[in-house]
């Protein structure tokens, strides 16, 4: 374990070698957020010798060399963010699932890639053009089309020729302009190049009955190699190969190499359709859209909020978490619609168009004004709480403030204020880094959550839920299912959409949630049941047990199989728990 240098009043210091590796990473991270996690690990590894007993003596992490480097790298990510949209890049390439493609917005570098360019061509995010499996004077006329296209010189797309120095073979380009929320386009690069979708061997054997040798073939020529080579390949003559291509084509039903590729392509399309999840009864996108609602507050401030179910039922107020999971998935709204319940969701400062709180402000008592001042508007005199993580101190809040508006409080994989350093090592490396760096290292939040942001775009919200929970078998499975897929993607658009990033809102929500609000949760005038996971990477069913010894008050039920996003997965068994505390008319 590092030692630490103290200063005069015994404020830890990092070494100076430590230091240097924590400024490298976090410029790394200001430059290509890409490489986010290479801050996380080192800055655990480096920082995790902080985390001391008891946690009332914890003392933040007070460098200002490191404060300054942390100034500096913010300025360069905001320069970055400015001149980038990542949504857009994700949603042109999202669209070419199998064709090598790539982002360039005129730089030396690619911008964005999908999954067939980073295997056809080697290439990484942020790579320079010059590492492309061509030519240099094929890369030089590459360069100058994209260069016509970001200038607005090129209306229409060009197609080049070249020759890839991995096949020999010749591969086409073609290059045009995308449209991005910027003034300068973007040059999107589509190729001939064609990258097999994972396990679809399995799918072409299954398919047309080929034997794995066969499926070798067959991949060789959708790619476009000549028999000769697939034969060199394979350590076979041509004539064996030719004979295996009979073979082939006859269990295929197709007559020739060409009619064959047609048939293996459109199977690619089949295969690459999302299907895991989905339900027989749900059709694809049965989210419903909702309006946002807004008003003044007292302080001349603007607040959001949406609501969906039954607009005359029994009120329920849903907080939607520091993720900003404002939307359910599309069977558990219909479900709330038909059991009258009336969902009430507002978004909290700083996310959507919800302006922040005023600085200085104590951002418990603000969110909490806010809830009230959106309740009374809508003229609700009684309401039952649904919450989520941390959200809890919030819901406990509400109810000490006006006990005789709320019936009762459901927390769904709720946190509770930790008692022991110890209990931080048990959460997942991602949880463990945003939470505890908000009690031992705050300042290096901001500006870590901005990136995580700017990753998000970059790689897909999606897939960066999935990074962040990869090692919760439970919420990978949640991920899969297409409803809460659906619900994530949509509610999270007031905390990262095409115009919004709520990173510094999400980082004073981490903040407040390091304090001590036990009192609120002890002393709660209102029933409280929680719903645990036992795979929870934020709130480990271990410290939830532990911490609940000091919450008589408090009831717990553990739900095997579940995790972070438990509300989402069993929100069945959630809606008939709080079924309880709704309001009766």
């Amino acid at each position: 374990m590092a030692s630490f240098q103290q200063t005069l009043d015994g404020t830890p210091l990092i070494r100076r070698d430590q230091r240097a590796e924590i400024v490298d990473r976090l410029y790394d991270v200001a430059l290509d957020p890409m490489r986010l996690e290479d801050l996380v690990d080192a800055w655990e590894m480096h920082m995790g010798p902080l985390r001391q007993d008891p946690l009332e003596n914890a003392a933040p992490l007070c460098d200002p060399e490191i404060d300054q480097h942390l100034r500096r790298a913010a300025l360069f990510l905001d320069r970055l963010e400015a001149t980038r949209d990542d949504a857009v890049y994700r949603s042109v390439l999202d669209d070419i699932p199998r064709s090598a493609a790539f982002i360039s917005d005129g730089g030396q570098s690619v911008t964005a890639i999908n999954r067939p360019a980073a295997i056809a061509f080697g290439l990484t995010e942020g790579a320079a053009l010059s590492r492309l499996p061509f030519e240099p004077d094929d890369i030089r006329v590459l360069n100058n089309a994209i260069q016509r296209a970001v200038s607005g010189r090129a209306t229409q797309a060009v197609t080049l020729r070249v020759r890839s120095t991995i096949t020999g073979s010749p591969v086409i380009l073609r290059v045009g302009p995308v449209e991005s929320f910027e003034a300068r386009p973007l040059a999107l690069v589509m190729s001939t190049e064609q990258v097999w979708p994972e396990g679809f061997e399995l799918t072409v054997q299954e398919a047309f009955g080929l034997t794995a040798a066969e499926v070798e073939i067959v991949r060789g020529i959708s790619q476009g190699m000549p028999l000769k080579d697939i034969a060199e390949t394979r350590g076979r003559s041509v004539e064996t190969v030719r004979t295996q291509l009979r073979s082939i084509l006859a269990k295929s039903e197709t007559h020739s190499q060409s009619e064959l590729v047609r048939v293996v392509l459109g199977l690619m399309d089949v295969a690459t359709m999302p299907t895991e999840g989905i339900a027989p009864s749900i059709p694809l996108g049965t989210i419903d859209p909702v309006s946002f609602n807004h008003m003044k507050a007292a302080d001349g401030r603007r607040l959001e909020w949406i609501e969906f179910g039954s607009p005359t039922g029994a009120p329920c107020l849903y907080l939607h978490l520091h993720f900003g999971l404002i939307r359910w998935p599309a069977s558990a709204e219909r479900a709330a619609r038909l059991r009258g319940w009336r969902v009430i969701v507002p978004v909290r400062a700083g996310y959507g168009q919800t302006n922040p709180l005023p600085r200085g402000a104590n951002h418990l008592d603000g969110v909490v004004t806010d809830y009230l001042t959106v309740l009374d508007r809508l003229g609700v005199r009684k309401a039952a709480i649904v919450s989520l993580g941390a959200d809890l101190r919030f819901a406990a809040a509400l109810a000490a403030r006006r006990p005789a508006m709320f019936t009762g409080i459901l927390g769904c994989s709720a946190c509770l204020p930790l008692t022991h350093a110890f209990q931080y090592d048990r959460m997942g490396k991602w949880q463990r880094f945003a939470q505890a760096n908000a009690r031992y290292a705050p300042n290096i939040l901001p500006f870590a959550v901005q990136a995580g942001f700017s990753l998000a775009r970059r790689i897909g919200k999606d897939v960066f839920f999935a990074r962040l929970n990869a090692t919760s078998r439970a919420d990978m499975e949640s991920l899969s299912r297409l409803e809460i897929r659906e619900a994530l993607l949509a509610g999270t658009e007031v905390l990262i959409g095409a115009r919004i990033s709520a990173h510094l809102a999400f980082a004073d929500e981490c903040l407040t949630a390091e304090t001590d609000w036990s009192g609120l949760v002890k002393t709660c005038p209102v029933p409280i049941i929680l719903l645990q996971g036992d795979q929870d990477l934020q709130a480990p069913a271990a410290t939830i047990r532990e911490l609940l010894e000091d919450y008589p008050n408090v009831t717990a039920r553990f739900v095997s199989g579940s995790g972070q996003l438990l509300f989402f997965s069993n929100w069945a068994m959630a809606l008939d728990v709080l079924e309880r505390f709704l309001p009766r008319r």
